[in-house]
């Protein structure tokens, strides 16, 4: 298992040439100590955990790792499946034209959704495709406590859990961010 920096581990997802459509996540508050962790899988790219934390407003900082090179029978039922909330990730926009490319098809999907009837999961779709999302899907997350499901991860992965722990409080430490204002 190798740690690395969280952005290198979405560059990989990001980067897998997987199904987009077909990523699931669970992610919220870590156990103890600041910051969250954040799973995320695909049944052809695998299994990977995040551990971040917000150094300051406009910066985030993390490791992660992959955990598992596909998603198995014991692993499956620990992701969300559809009726869950969802996620997406997003490349910036190289340029301007690109930006503008985008939000024209953006516009389209939603006048097109506002025309016809709909459903929640379809506009989901449509919108991951005009922004050309790399992964997206179901989420299990919880913005004020820890989902179950985090637990469950956890479990399972309990070295990997251990080490990202500790180097994320290695990271904390180094920036000096858990001391508050003195």
């Amino acid at each position: 298992m190798r740690v690395r920096d969280w952005q290198d581990i979405l560059e990989d997802v990001v980067d897998s040439g997987a199904d987009p459509g077909g990523w699931r996540a669970v992610a919220g508050d870590r156990d103890q100590g600041i910051g969250e962790d954040m799973y995320l899988g695909h049944p052809s790219a695998g299994v990977f955990q995040l551990k971040t934390y917000a150094k300051n407003p406009f910066e985030v900082q993390g490791v992660g790792t992959q955990l598992a090179r596909r998603i198995d029978d014991d692993l499956d039922p620990l992701f969300p499946e559809g009726d869950a909330g969802r996620f997406g990730v997003q490349s910036p926009m190289s340029d301007e034209d690109e930006a503008k490319q985008a939000a024209t098809e953006l516009e389209s999907v939603l006048e097109t959704h506002a025309d016809a009837p709909t459903t929640p999961d379809a506009l989901f779709e449509d919108v991951m495709g005009a922004l050309d999302s790399p992964a997206y899907g179901p989420m299990e997350y919880d913005q004020y406590d820890r989902p179950d499901g985090l637990d469950d991860f956890a479990n399972e992965f309990e070295e990997a859990e251990d080490l990202l722990d500790a180097e994320l409080e290695d990271l904390v430490d180094e920036n000096e961010t858990n001391h508050g204002f003195q």
